[in-house]
Parts: C-alpha cells; sequence; structure tokens
C-alpha cells in the first residue's frame, strides 16, 4: 500500500474512533473513588432536580468545583458519552466549562471551579458578603448573553436550561456562570438535532420557557427572594398595576440605597417583558440582551 494511502487512511481511523460514542480521550476522566472523596461521600448537595443532584467537590489540587449527576443517562451510557463530548465544545465566558467526567455506580459531570459558590448563597447567606447593584445588573447581562450563544450560536441548540439561583456559580473573579444545560429537552428526551441552530428570531415554545426564567431570576436579583419558594407572588407582583408604587418595598434590604432607581426601573422593564414570553413569546432572547445592554448600562471602574 503506498505510504501516503497508509498515512491518511490510520488518520480516517484516528478520527472514526474519536467520533464514535465511547470513552472520551480529550476530556479528564476521573476516578470515582476520587470524586466520592472530593464529594465528602455525596453530601455535599448544592442543589438538585429531576436529572440530579450536584455536589461541591475540592479536588486534589485544592481546586473546588461542581460534580453533577446525570442520572438520565443511566441506561444509555452512549447518551452520556455524546453529552460529554458535546458539553466539552460549549464555551462562553458564562457558562460552567467541564472539567471531566466520572462512572461508576453514578454517572457524573465535573465541573471547573466555583470558588465564591452560588448565587443562591449570597442573596440568602447571611454570612455572606451582600451582592452590590453593579454586580447583580452584571448577572443578569451576563446570563442573557450565555442564554444566547445557547440558543442561536450552539449546534444543535440547547434547550435544556434550568435558571434560577442555586445553579449560577461564581468563579474567583465573581464572574456568573451558569451550571445547568445539555443537550436534554424539558420532558427529558434526548435532543437528536445533528446539524441544526435555532433560527434568529427564536419564538418558539422552549425559546419562550428559558425567557421566562430569565425574568424570574432579575426578580430574584432586584429583591432577593427566592423564585423557588417566592417565584408566584414575584411574577403577580411584576405584572401588577401598582408597580412603580410598590418598588421600594421590594428591593433586597441588602442593597439599601445603593442602587440607580432609572437602572432599576429599566431592569424592571426587562423583566415584565421576559415574564410575558412564557405562553406567547414576543421578543427573541437576542433582543432581550441588546435591551439589557442598551438601557442598563453598566458603568466599569
Amino acid at each position: 500500500m503506498d505510504r501516503r494511502i497508509r498515512k491518511h487512511r490510520l488518520r480516517f481511523l484516528s478520527w472514526l474512533r474519536r467520533s464514535r460514542p465511547g470513552p472520551i480521550s480529550f476530556v479528564k476522566h476521573y476516578a470515582y473513588k476520587d470524586v466520592k472523596k472530593a464529594t465528602d461521600g455525596f453530601n455535599r448537595v448544592i442543589y438538585g432536580n429531576s436529572h440530579g443532584a450536584a455536589y461541591k467537590a475540592r479536588l486534589e489540587d485544592g481546586e473546588v468545583a461542581l460534580v453533577k449527576e446525570a442520572t438520565v443517562f443511566n441506561e444509555r451510557k452512549d447518551f452520556f458519552y455524546r453529552e460529554v463530548q458535546f458539553l466539552e465544545r460549549l464555551h462562553h465566558r458564562h457558562l460552567l466549562p467541564l472539567r471531566g467526567f466520572s462512572t461508576g455506580h453514578k454517572r457524573l459531570l465535573v465541573f471547573d471551579n466555583i470558588q465564591n459558590g452560588s448565587l443562591k448563597e449570597h442573596l440568602n447567606d447571611p454570612l455572606k458578603t451582600p451582592l452590590n447593584w453593579k454586580t447583580r445588573l452584571e448577572i443578569a447581562t451576563g446570563v442573557a448573553a450565555a442564554l444566547e450563544y445557547l440558543l442561536l450560536f450552539s449546534n444543535p441548540p440547547v434547550y435544556h436550561v434550568s435558571i434560577n439561583s442555586s445553579n449560577i456559580m461564581f468563579d474567583e473573579n465573581f464572574t456568573a456562570k451558569l451550571s445547568d444545560v445539555g443537550l436534554l429537552s424539558s420532558v427529558g428526551n434526548y435532543v437528536n438535532v445533528p446539524h441544526s441552530s435555532c433560527s434568529e428570531e427564536c419564538m418558539g415554545e422552549e425559546c419562550g420557557s428559558i425567557i421566562f426564567q430569565l425574568g424570574v431570576l432579575i426578580l430574584e436579583l432586584i429583591t432577593g427572594q427566592s423564585s423557588e419558594h417566592g417565584g408566584p407572588d414575584l411574577i403577580q407582583w411584576v405584572q401588577g398595576s401598582r408597580l412603580g408604587s410598590s418598588i421600594h418595598m421590594m428591593i433586597d434590604p441588602d442593597l439599601g440605597n445603593n442602587y440607580d432607581h432609572s437602572e432599576l426601573k429599566k431592569l424592571l422593564a426587562v423583566a415584565r417583558l421576559c415574564i410575558k414570553s412564557k405562553n406567547n413569546p414576543t421578543f427573541p432572547i437576542s433582543q432581550v440582551l441588546r435591551y439589557l445592554q442598551k438601557k442598563v448600562v453598566i458603568a466599569h471602574d
């Protein structure tokens, strides 16, 4: 066989092996016992949902990482490896990067550092330093930018996105990172769209639900109230006719008077637009992001 043909054949076979579902050679494979030890026997729970729990882990190198169960893949190992391959390709400033995976009694995804914990901790833990107004604006804009990337620039688009204060993490620089995304649909089905992207308008039901979640998160940033427990009341409040006269009573007490009243009103307007998108999307995520960037001016030091 010609040497050049043999060389190209070997390259092709190597690529073919990498493209098949199976153990991932370019993502770190953590020993199950090491992950179990790092999470204190899977007892350091940060949050949980229908797809499994997420744990705080202190790795051997001292870095604080997030470990997520992937219980929905327990019956389909090939789907799990495809998920790992896909998540490894996602790169955005406001997405928690995949660091590795582990298999054993549980199938686990290991994500990069969460040095400063979750948004929920900083909104509810009295021992944590309260988040200032500028940081809250940056969180809202950053999450919106991550959603635009997932819906419009990922191939395939990511419709499984859960947005709340429990699964938004902070790195060492207090950059907000979404941690609960994947190729699963909202009803637990595996999305099989190998070569597609969401349209620029993105006005479907899945996009509307994601934009709605962003609106609830913005309300949580403004009020400090948990969307998990006070969500319905927050939604009724922002949709009410007396919104203007009740704003001062709903502001997170941790902010005191250290916020810009004009920016607050504009941020509430964004939240109202997002809340309206749940069943009948009016604005695509790209327009929501542009509105945030244009109307809410973040002054950088």
